[in-house]
């Protein structure tokens, strides 16, 4: 597979910390990828290896099939929006997005072209003549989005872009960048703690954990096919049990003897009032409600069964459950964390079920 963007066994240690850990990924042409991963995985330094800004002390960056270890930041053809924006408090927004061009010595009328265009794109031409502290936080973000794309780089980095952003604008931002982006075609790569940003941005999201790639994929494929216990714990609101063997229909003769971790994800649970609102009664387990709260869509629920708080999801069409109250169960399936891999195991009452169907 050919990749505008790739990295390949990249090390990067600050002193005894090792940042980056063996980490290789690609970026295909054209593709919005995002980095995500707790704090401190290691995020913003593979970003800035790829930007120049750190040099790797092991490994091989490649830049539109030329290796960039080398090259010099100005010369790579990146555009890089920081986390706090960076924008020239002095200069307007029209100054701000020209001095790129300027500095490369570019012609005025060509300025004034280019920069009438982001403007434009950006939806920034009623505020060309304000400075930046005369903006909102998301046309400040627009603001460095469009200074970025200024010198028509070949990779756009986006650093925590939606950080000092309130949650409803992030929302529509969100949505924004991802369209300029697909639109303009450029190859992108953005940094994220938050997950749900990652999935509704994305073309593909590229785990990272302690400096080292966990995993890389489609955010459908990240979600459904976890392939190591930390993505199957990191992604989605998982709860981690110690042995999973406990529940009703997950103890039989078929597991392994050993350690028996597991994630249960919400959707993974049924939970019902009473036998006649559940789909298979005889495999469901008996809970008490801990906690209940509201989400918009539906109400997330906290049930301790066995001795252990699980979280699922109940419609808010369904009559309500309250706190103390006994409630059904049902666990479809559970993801297991065995020999540090992560399978997709089906509660044995479905399989029996589907037999005396």
């Amino acid at each position: 597979m050919s990749y505008e963007v790739e990295l390949k066994h990249i090390e990067k240690y600050f002193g005894s910390f090792k940042a980056a850990d063996d980490a290789s990924f690609g970026v295909e042409k054209g593709q919005l990828a995002g980095l995500l991963g707790p704090s401190g995985s290691g995020k913003t330094t593979l970003l800035r290896m790829l930007a120049g800004l750190e040099q790797p002390d092991k490994g091989d960056i490649w830049i539109a099939g030329r290796r960039g270890n080398k090259i010099p930041a100005r010369e790579r053809g990146i555009g890089f929006v920081f986390q706090n924006y960076a924008l020239f408090r002095h200069m307007t927004v029209r100054d701000n997005l020209a001095f790129g061009l300027r500095v490369q010595k570019v012609d005025d009328h060509i300025i004034k072209v280019r920069t009438d265009e982001l403007l434009e794109l950006t939806g920034l031409t009623a505020v060309a003549k304000r400075y930046p502290q005369q903006l909102s936080g998301g046309q400040r973000q627009r603001v460095a989005f469009a200074r970025a794309l200024a010198p028509n780089p070949k990779v756009l980095l986006l650093d925590e872009p939606f950080a000092a952003i309130d949650a409803k604008v992030r929302k529509e931002l969100r949505s924004w960048l991802r369209e300029a982006i697909h639109n303009l075609g450029i190859t992108s790569l953005f940094v994220t703690h938050d997950q749900d940003e990652a999935v509704e941005v994305a073309d593909k999201i590229i785990i990272v954990n302690k400096g080292r790639i966990e995993q890389a994929g489609s955010p459908v494929e990240i979600y459904q096919s976890p392939q190591t216990p930390f993505v199957a714990d990191f992604i989605g609101e998982s709860v981690k049990v110690e042995d999973y063997t406990r529940f009703k229909g997950f103890g039989d003769e078929n597991v392994s003897s050993g350690a028996h971790q597991g994630i249960i994800r919400p959707e993974f649970i049924e939970l019902a009032k009473d036998e006649r609102e559940i789909s298979l009664p005889l495999g469901a387990e008996q809970g008490v409600v801990k906690a209940t709260y509201f989400r918009g869509s539906n109400m997330a629920v906290d049930i301790e069964v066995r001795g252990q708080i699980l979280r699922a999801a109940r419609s808010l069409e369904k009559e309500p459950l309250q706190v103390g109250d006994k409630a059904l169960a049902f666990i479809h399936r559970i993801y297991s964390l065995e020999a540090g891999q992560t399978r997709i195991i089906e509660n044995r009452a479905k399989r029996q079920e589907s037999v005396v169907i």
